[in-house]
């Protein structure tokens, strides 16, 4: 019989913002995968450490970052090819994700080789975006407001529709697009309303005004804007 493939959203990144169900998940599995960057650590690794076994059979998905999706694309061929193999032996893999596996996480490019021949299990973990409202005690929606969550490296002329368009919104993958999206926020007269948050939930979290955010930013950074008044006072 084969083994179960199971993706476990991790959270963003404080350990005890993993869920009860993750942290079992993780403590009892026999094989694990989780994804690095090519030449770096594994963020989602180091948050879930303190539950990894000793002796587990660890499988490291390690992706380039680059433009071209040929290679972050090949090294999600090699991984799957990795865990097949185990699950065709029948033990389970458990593979870390950091977040939540299907909302930009990296568990979704092994679901979509994996999932048609092996029973899977998709565990859900706490967003980003939502431990960046709870860092910055800034709610993001209520009532029937629209909430847009936008990826950074969108040409400005999208960005600048979806954030019309949207009654808050939520800026992912800053990084080195700081400035030019404090430019556009400032040019739509929104700068004032709009929150830096680095690292959430993490010992070096930072949350700042956007005009004193730095430039570059980490990757692992977003803004957070709200408009008008406030519908949750009212």
């Amino acid at each position: 019989m084969n083994g179960k493939l199971i993706g476990v959203g991790l959270g963003p990144g404080d350990p005890e913002l993993m869920t009860l169900k993750a942290h079992r998940l993780v403590s009892g599995a026999a094989v694990i995968a989780w994804p690095a960057l090519e030449d770096g650590e594994s963020f989602a690794r180091s948050i879930a450490a303190a539950a990894i076994p000793a002796g587990v059979t660890e499988i490291p998905l390690r992706i380039p970052m680059t433009v071209e999706r040929a290679p972050a694309q090949a090294a999600y061929d090699r991984g799957a090819a990795d865990i097949a193999a185990h699950l065709r032996a029948g033990r389970d893999v458990v593979v870390l994700c950091e977040g939540d596996p299907f909302f930009y996480g990296s568990f979704m490019y092994l679901f979509a080789r994996l999932a048609a021949d092996f029973e899977t299990e998709v565990v859900p973990g706490v967003t980003s975006v939502t431990a960046c409202a709870a860092s910055a005690r800034q709610p993001l929606t209520a009532r029937n407001e629209v909430l847009g969550v936008l990826p950074a490296p969108l040409e400005t002329d999208v960005l600048r529709q979806r954030i019309t368009e949207s009654g808050a919104v939520a800026i992912m993958k800053v990084g080195r697009h700081l400035g030019r999206l404090r430019a556009l926020l400032e040019d739509m007269g929104l700068a004032g309303s709009a929150t830096y948050v680095e690292r959430a939930s993490l010992p070096n979290e930072r949350i700042l005004p956007l005009a004193e955010a730095p430039d570059p930013a980490p990757y692992f950074s977003m803004i957070l804007i709200t408009k008008g008044d406030d519908p949750w006072l009212n």
